[in-house]
């Protein structure tokens, strides 16, 4: 029996410190992946909550800039304190679980790492600070300024809904900047927590502004707010395809953007690695959250030696996972078309002569279940696209050179991993990967430092989550009471 439209939850604006309707009460549906069910209601701004939204952003700047640090560090250390209790819990819980159908381990995670994300954040403040140094003219001095850039667009994407919300709010604000934050339209309720948290741990009015959208009316609406003359930075974490339209939208009006965008991550095995302890770490980091996160491993390049050993260990390492509804340690695909997407790769690939070395290449609606596809090449969309499903390509190679120059065959740059015993080898392997960061003998799924993570360019975007980048460095100088000749006027 499903639930009275009276008992669906639903996720208001957050407009200048109040939770309200969209105009005309438009409104959208959010349904579980898995179930089909009706989970949540949330509001779809139109083109005047937009605007509504960044005027809000405006008007609060001027103040928010000209908070203290330590005001800034305690608003973020308050934020943690309170996303640790038990209320909030309950609400990331049940939202999250609603929305994506997210397992009990993907819930703890983001609890987890979104606490440690708030003071991560409240730490920053130390970084705020200039230099000074003497002007090249006599007695004159220079002054480096950090100062805040303005109101920042940012877009935050479903499926690590709450870390990554906090992530694209957060340090646009510890640098003085304020923002108006859109949501995934598949998770605006879980979302939606983040601007309840911050309102109740005393952000000022109007320093976060939350937008949903329905899924019709995203584009619209997106570039709308980036065309706005008041918005001076984008930030997006999300699809390349997207991150492609987000940069295209932004360059029209030269406004500079930090994009995070998708991975392939490749894992190199070579001959002399711990094979067991590689293939828990692979299957680990292909089958979290059922792949569908930008570091999960989708390719993996072993040297022949150890190749049959590496196959046979993943085989075993796979077959302890299914994926499907409660209960199941692996979640369906966020929406049918992703798992479609999945199902259509691998099917191209093995038309093109790839097998399936576990698993048969099909699906139950949104669950796919966990696949191991050998044969995969360059050239092949498999190969060339991040799947974002529970999957993973195995390569063989005979040399190191070849394995390096497979990890390199691609448009994506974010993570990548090496696995050998020889601490000279691994040294001169992963400096050859391009890749954001390369983990020796470990996961691909690591964020060791959330500032330094990030893509190179291409498929996985530019541009890292720092102080840097959320801030402007701006030269006050300051001339000498006795300057020298000025030109033209003091000279005949």
């Amino acid at each position: 029996m499903s639930a009275s439209p009276e008992a669906i939850p639903f996720a208001p604006l957050f407009i200048d410190g109040q939770a309200r309707p969209a105009s005309g009460d438009v409104k959208y549906e959010v349904h579980n992946p898995y179930s089909r069910d009706l989970v949540s209601y949330a509001a779809s701004a139109s083109s005047q909550d937009c605007k509504d939204a960044v005027n809000a952003a405006v008007r609060a700047f001027p103040t928010w800039e000209k908070s203290t640090l330590s005001q800034r560090r305690d608003f973020f250390m308050r934020a943690a304190v309170l996303l640790e209790t038990e209320k909030y819990r309950a609400k990331v819980e049940e939202a999250i679980k609603a929305e994506i159908a997210a397992t009990d381990f993907i819930v703890d995670l983001n609890m987890k790492m979104s606490a440690e994300m708030l003071r991560t954040i409240a730490t920053l403040v130390v970084e705020l600070k200039g230099e000074t140094f003497a002007s090249h003219i006599p007695g004159g001095q220079v002054l480096v300024q950090r100062r805040a850039q303005g109101v920042v667009f940012s877009i935050a994407p479903w499926n690590s809904p709450l870390i990554l919300t906090i992530r694209a709010a957060g340090y646009p604000i510890v640098c003085g900047n304020t923002v108006v934050l859109k949501t995934s339209e598949v998770s605006p309720r879980i979302q939606f927590v983040i601007a309840e948290l911050f309102h109740e741990a005393g952000l000022p009015n109007g320093v976060l502004n939350f937008i949903h959208t329905s899924r019709e009316s995203a584009p619209a609406r997106t570039a709308e707010i980036i065309a706005h003359p008041a918005v001076r930075k984008i930030n997006f974490t999300g699809s390349d395809r997207v991150g492609k339209i987000i940069g295209s939208e932004a360059g029209k009006y030269l406004k500079p953007c930090v994009l995070e965008l998708g991975g392939k991550a490749p894992a190199v095995v070579l001959n002399d690695a711990d094979v067991p302890r590689a293939a828990r770490a692979i299957t680990s980091s292909a089958l979290v959250h059922s792949g569908q996160i930008c570091m999960s491993t989708e390719r993996v390049i072993v040297q022949r030696g150890v190749a049959d050993v590496l196959k046979a260990a993943l085989v075993t390492e796979f077959s302890r996972f299914k994926s499907g509804g409660p209960g199941e340690r692996l979640s369906a695909q966020f929406r049918d078309d992703s798992a479609e997407d999945i199902q259509s790769m691998m099917r191209e690939a093995r038309e093109d002569g790839a097998e399936f070395l576990f698993g048969d290449g099909s699906r139950e609606g949104t669950v796919v279940q966990p696949h191991i596809v050998t044969g995969v090449k360059p050239g092949m969309r498999l190969w060339e696209r991040e799947s974002f499903g529970p999957l993973t390509v195995v390569v063989e190679v005979d040399t190191v050179d070849e394995a390096v120059e497979l990890a390199n065959a691609t448009q994506y740059s974010l993570v990548g991993s090496v696995w050998t015993r020889d601490l000279n080898l691994a040294l001169d392997v992963s400096g050859r990967i391009r890749a954001g960061c390369v983990n020796v003998n470990g996961p691909t799924i690591h964020v060791e430092d959330t500032r330094e993570h990030g893509g190179l360019s291409g498929a996985s975007g530019y541009g890292k989550f720092t102080v840097d980048a959320f801030t402007d460095s701006r030269l006050v100088v300051i001339h000498p009471a006795n300057p020298p000749p000025y030109p033209l006027v003091d000279f005949n």
